[in-house]
């Protein structure tokens, strides 16, 4: 039963996402503007999530706004909505031209983290259109692999998944994913880690993010501790009527004595990337997540 439900789900997906796909391109755009506008006024539970987050990090002067929230937040819906058809477009196998404007900066400091041959990890976090990040790396600059949760619609699944592998992503799932990672990384190979979100207390850290504590996650910094590997950070942002790729420096990693303590500080280090990002793209990270939940609060 449950099989024939998630079909069922698959074809109304399918129904309701084909006209958007064969729309001309600005057509598209614009409609994913209006849907974000839409969903902004329908989705009252997620925007008074997002404004209550964005408030906070205001509050606790982790962040400084140039708009009011209210307005800050109906950007980042807006966003929602333009990556939503921008990535209906590429699964439909319609939108190459959206990877291809994709501008790459900072690709020297990856070409020098391969020469290495430690492994590159690749932390980022959910910003801009994240989906379109992978996709673009995997496609304009080496294939790699991406630490992702399966969705649990299988025929859902199975689309995204031979997309991701047609434009170079090998996918990793987070079961078990510990030791396929540190496998890559041994044979020299990539892998990217999305880091922002609260994890469980097992997963994590207790580490302030944009000015309050929650569960961070610490397996990027038990990895590259273990392997050795050059941590780079690349976030996508929107430019003009495109996106921007920027991949960063190489972030040094503490190998202090103390390893629960190394572990720790590596985490606040690689989180202070997100941390950045959202400071020059306020609207483009994932407010409606409940990024605060498992600590309490002070």
């Amino acid at each position: 039963m449950r099989r024939v439900l998630w079909l069922l789900q698959f074809l109304v997906i399918f129904c309701l996402t084909l006209p958007v796909a064969v729309l001309p391109f600005r057509m598209s755009l614009k409609l994913g503007e209006c849907l974000g506008d839409m969903l902004f006024l329908v989705w009252g539970s997620r925007r008074r999530i997002a404004i209550e987050n964005l408030r906070g990090a205001v509050e606790r002067r982790a962040l400084l706004l140039s708009s009011p929230p209210e307005e800050i937040i109906r950007g980042h819906f807006r966003n929602l909505g333009k990556s939503f058809v921008e990535v209906v477009k590429i699964y439909y196998g319609l939108g190459r031209h959206i990877i291809g404007d994709v501008e790459i900066k900072g690709i020297e400091h990856f070409r020098e983290a391969c020469e290495k041959g430690a492994g590159v990890l690749v932390i980022t976090g959910h910003c801009g259109n994240w989906e379109l990040n992978a996709l673009a790396f995997s496609e304009k600059i080496t294939h790699f692999n991406v630490v992702a949760r399966p969705i649990d619609n299988p025929y859902l699944n199975k689309v995204v998944e031979r997309t991701r592998r047609k434009y170079g992503n090998s996918v990793i799932y987070k079961k078990g994913a510990l030791k396929k990672v540190l496998s890559v990384l041994k044979q020299g190979g990539v892998v990217a880690i999305l880091m922002d979100q609260s994890v469980v207390p097992a997963e994590g850290v207790a580490a302030e993010f944009l000015g309050r504590k929650d569960y961070t996650m610490k397996t990027p910094a038990v990895i590259a501790m273990k392997t050795g590997a050059t941590v780079l950070p690349a976030f996508i942002s929107r430019a003009g009527s495109g996106h921007r790729i920027e991949i960063g420096g190489p972030i040094r990693i503490d190998t202090g004595d103390d390893s629960e303590q190394a572990v720790y500080r590596n985490t606040v280090i690689f989180s202070r990337r997100v941390e950045e990002y959202i400071e020059r793209n306020p609207a483009e990270w994932l407010w409606i997540h409940r990024r605060w939940k498992r600590f309490p609060s002070a």
